[in-house]
C-alpha cells in the first residue's frame, strides 16, 4: 500500500512543470539583451544555437561580433560569411551589413562592385540606414560617379522616415540645387527637422538660415540659440559665428566680450582662426582675456547624440 502511494505521489510530482522537463531554450531576445549589456560571450553562445537553426538574426549578431572584435578576435572574412548567409536568405539587415562590410573592404580593399547591389536590395526593401547610405553612394562617396538625382531620391526616402543625417544631407542638396531645385524653404525645413533631433551640423545650418532670414522668418535671437547649440557640441564654424555675434552684439543679443573671446579661442584651436577677432583680443583688457582662456580650457563639448 505504501509503495502504491509512493508511486502515485512520484507520478504527480514528475508531471509538474520544471521537475521532469528540461528548461526552455534561451530566447533570441535574451541574446540581444546580453549583447547590449556587453556580455558578448553569453550572447554568442545563444546566437550559435540559433545560427544552427538557420536564423538570420543570429547571422547578423555573429557577423557583428566578428566584424568588431566583440568577445572574439576581429575576423572580417568570417563576418562576411555570416552576413552572406543571411543576405542570401533575403534578410534585409544581413544585406545591409554585408553591403557596408564590402563597401568598406573586408581586410584587403573596398569592394564597391559587390557591395552596391546588396545595398540597393536592402534600400529597396525599406531599410532606412540602407536608404541613407545608398544616398551617400550616389554622391560619389565610394569613388563612383555622382548621381545627384538618385542621391536626393534615397536621402528623401530616409529623411521622410526620420533619419536625421538624411534630412541634413537632403537639406544641403536643396540649398545647393543638386538633384533637386534650389529651394531655401525646403532646405530650412529639413535642417530644422534634423536639428531638433540633436544633430549639431544641422543646428549650425539652421541657425545661420534663421539668423539671416533665408528660407525662414528672420530671428537673430533664435538663430543665435541654434548656433550656440552647435558651438556647445564643438562645431568650430558655429563657435566662430557665435564669437562674432557676441563680440558685436545684435538686436536681442547683448555683447559679451569674454564669451566672444572664449569661442574664438576654441574655434581657432580647431583651425578656424579669425584675424579680426584676434586683433580685437590684442586690444582687450588683460584680465578679461585671462578669464576667456580659463573658460576655454574648461570647455568640454557635448556628445553628439544624433540618432543613427
Amino acid at each position: 500500500m505504501k509503495r502504491l502511494v509512493f508511486l502515485i505521489v512520484f507520478s504527480i510530482l514528475a508531471a509538474q512543470p520544471g521537475l521532469s522537463q528540461a528548461p526552455p531554450p534561451a530566447s533570441f531576445e535574451e541574446a540581444i539583451t546580453l549583447f547590449q549589456d556587453g556580455n558578448y560571450a553569453e550572447a554568442k553562445t545563444i546566437a550559435d544555437d540559433y545560427a544552427a537553426k538557420d536564423d538570420p538574426r543570429a547571422y547578423v549578431m555573429l557577423g557583428t561580433l566578428s566584424q568588431k572584435g566583440l568577445g572574439v578576435e576581429v575576423d572580417l572574412k568570417q563576418a562576411q560569411v555570416w552576413f552572406q548567409k543571411g543576405a542570401e536568405k533575403g534578410d534585409v539587415d544581413s544585406q545591409f551589413a554585408l553591403a557596408m562590410l564590402l563597401l568598406a573592404g573586408t581586410g584587403d580593399k573596398a569592394n564597391v562592385v559587390d557591395g552596391a547591389p546588396w545595398l540597393q536590395k536592402a534600400a529597396e526593401a525599406g531599410n532606412v540606414k540602407a536608404q541613407y547610405n545608398l544616398g551617400l553612394y550616389y554622391t560619389g562617396l565610394y569613388g563612383t560617379q555622382s548621381d545627384w538625382s538618385n542621391a536626393a531620391k534615397w536621402f528623401g526616402m530616409a529623411a521622410a522616415k526620420g533619419n536625421a543625417r538624411a534630412q541634413h544631407n537632403l537639406a544641403l542638396l536643396y540649398l545647393d540645387g543638386k538633384g533637386v531645385p534650389r529651394d531655401q524653404i525646403s532646405a530650412a525645413d529639413w535642417f530644422a527637422k534634423a536639428a531638433v533631433q540633436g544633430m549639431p551640423e544641422a543646428a549650425l545650418e539652421y541657425g545661420v538660415l534663421v539668423f539671416r532670414g533665408e528660407g525662414v522668418q528672420k530671428d537673430e535671437v533664435l538663430g543665435t540659440k541654434w548656433l550656440t547649440i552647435a558651438a556647445q557640441h564643438g562645431n568650430a564654424v558655429a563657435q566662430n559665428r557665435l564669437a562674432r555675434i557676441l563680440a558685436l552684439g545684435v538686436s536681442g543679443v547683448k555683447q559679451d566680450p569674454i564669451e566672444a573671446m572664449k569661442w574664438n579661442f576654441l574655434a581657432a584651436k580647431q583651425g578656424r582662426g579669425d584675424l579680426e577677432m584676434d586683433a580685437a583680443t590684442e586690444k582687450a583688457d588683460v584680465g578679461m582675456v585671462k578669464d576667456a582662456h580659463t573658460r576655454a580650457e574648461a570647455f568640454k563639448p557635448l556628445p553628439d547624440k544624433t540618432p543613427e
